[in-house]
């Protein structure tokens, strides 16, 4: 094959040289080239499947044998991830990154996917920082002169990496762009692999939005190819999977097995996991997002398919987020946390060995409630949950007569989608709204619920049915409360108009988009590049 020109549209100056050596390019180039078709077949597979399905989502017949299968297990815990009771996660920003080092969290996941808006910026100062915090450099001086530095004691680090369908458009092969997934795996493996194996650790991985067992075993060649180019031993890297799509429910015991020797287990999810539903079956009407709790029969169902199947393998499972940002209301603080530790309880005793936080005031509720249940033992993978029956229909059952929608939840859903993207333009991946720590999956489900209501005609409470001239109304009223509070500098005007048009958009498509972090990110982030042209680096392949 001919020679093609790698061509990097983002600066390359200063620090950026650190991690986009030569080296490092030349790596990532080399995985886009060997696996980069094969997403692309992927997620062509996706768009077909979505395309043909009506009522065929179920367990495979062709894999039946993998589940039936009593022999295999997933590889033993690595030493550092087998106690996960509190995990902490957020973007890989230097003064959040610091903060979740100091914690007292079991491990950290750096997320360069849902919480990061994925500026040219965001992305390499993220993996800056993840080199820093590994060489003992990592520090961060606040405008008021306050000093923040990493502690003795820090949590194991994860990284997830976009997800399969996000491309990585500052990186082109002969004008093609990368996939951002092995971008942002790629350059933090080249650069802190070998880092965290000198500390006795490893390179381990969250993977998002993986739809099949097809895509883990993709993920799974491309960890055998990366440890090989790299010359570390194989079996070294350990990735958590996040089922979070219907499509993954019906293939854990799959998934698992594609990824066993690298496996981490399995996370149960909820946002984008409602998302997922409404792709899927768009005729079967969600109520209100905050109606649908983890204790709704199908997602319980959901959860504890999950937990049977991880410690049917060995693995761990892993719970959801818990958003709550803590208040400084004493009062409001209180019953916070208690309903945090309420759905903490819940996840412990379905037999979860961890959870999520998103706030570093929620960890020691947290761990509070996993040292009661677990005592000393790191986890719980000796509960099978042989009691668990779940079925397709299990897993289906929505129960979705006569929904009606409140303004109150309309409105709410209007402004939680459009102040978010509007900070995601911005270049905000995790935003504090309405007392929560907010990322890409609420936006997805506050949106994707718009479209559904509209796409139906849901009625109301009070008497009409929400079309688009409705939520589009209410869109621009947002906006104008907004304006007229002086609330917004012209920079904020332009993200706040850029969203609404997006979201009227997508609001009004026939069948309900993919993603909308795609979209915004080729219209408003990739073309949008202010590095100067000196900046700019071609590079013979």
């Amino acid at each position: 094959m001919g020679a093609e020109e790698i061509t990097i549209t983002g600066t390359t100056a200063g620090r950026y040289s650190e991690i986009l050596t030569p080296e490092a390019v030349e790596f990532i180039v080399a995985l886009d080239r060997e696996f980069g078709a094969r997403r692309v077949q992927l997620l062509e597979r996706r768009r077909r499947r979505r395309a043909t399905r009506t009522t065929d989502l179920d367990f495979l017949t062709s894999t039946q044998h993998i589940r039936d299968d009593l022999s295999w297990q997933v590889a033993p815990a690595a030493p550092d991830l087998t106690d996960r009771r509190v995990e902490i996660t957020g973007p890989p920003e230097r003064k959040m990154t610091i903060n979740a080092l100091n914690s007292g969290a079991k491990v950290w996941m750096a997320d360069f996917e849902d919480a990061t808006s994925p500026t040219w910026d965001n992305v390499i100062v993220g993996q800056i920082n993840l080199k820093d915090a590994l060489d003992g450099t990592l520090d961060w001086t606040a405008p008021d002169g306050r000093r923040y530095e990493v502690g003795d004691q820090v949590p194991t680090i994860m990284v997830r990496p976009r997800g399969w369908h996000l491309p990585e458009c500052h990186l082109r092969i002969g004008g093609r762009a990368v996939s951002a997934s092995l971008f942002d795996f790629g350059l933090y493996l080249f650069h802190c692999g070998q880092k965290q194996i000198d500390r006795g650790s490893g390179p381990y991985f969250y993977l998002p939005k993986l739809e099949s067992h097809l895509e883990a075993r993709l993920w799974n060649d491309v960890f055998v190819y990366a440890q090989e180019y790299l010359g570390i031993p194989r079996g070294t890297i350990r990735a958590t999977v996040l089922i979070e799509t219907i499509n993954a429910a019906f293939e854990m015991e799959e998934i698992l097995y594609e990824l066993r020797e690298h496996s981490a287990g399995l996370n149960a999810g909820r946002w984008d996991y409602l998302f997922s539903m409404i792709k899927n079956r768009p005729d079967v009407v969600l109520p209100e997002r905050s109606q649908v709790t983890m204790t709704a029969p199908f997602m319980r169902a959901y959860t504890e398919l999950l937990v049977k199947t991880c410690h049917k393998r060995g693995a761990h499972a892993i719970g959801g987020m818990a958003a709550v940002v803590p208040s400084r209301d004493p009062v409001a603080a209180k019953r916070a946390l208690n309903q945090v530790r309420q759905d903490k309880r819940r996840e412990v005793g379905d037999g979860f060995d961890g959870s999520w936080v998103a706030h570093p005031g929620l960890v020691e509720t947290c761990r509070e409630v996993f040292d009661q249940w677990l005592g000393d033992e790191p986890h719980q993978i000796v509960r099978k949950r042989d009691d668990v029956r779940v079925t397709a229909s299990d897993l289906l059952g929505i129960k979705s007569a006569d929904v009606s929608v409140s303004e109150v939840a309309l409105r709410n859903n209007c402004s939680v989608a459009l102040r978010y993207i509007a900070a995601w333009l911005g270049g905000r991946g995790a935003v504090a709204l309405g007392g929560l720590m907010e990322d890409a999956a609420t936006a997805e489900i506050c949106r994707a619920q718009l479209w559904q209501w509209i796409s139906s005609g849901t009625p109301t409470d009070y008497g009409v049915p929400v079309t688009a001239t409705l939520v589009t109304r209410m869109l621009r009223e947002e906006l104008d409360v907004l304006s007229e509070t002086g609330a917004l500098d012209e920079e904020a005007a332009r993200c706040f108009g850029q969203a609404r048009t997006l979201l009227v958009v997508l609001l009004t498509e026939r069948t309900c988009p993919e993603f909308l972090t795609l979209p915004a990110y080729l219209r408003h982030l990739a073309g949008g590049c202010t590095a100067p042209v000196t900046d700019q680096a071609t590079v013979a392949a």
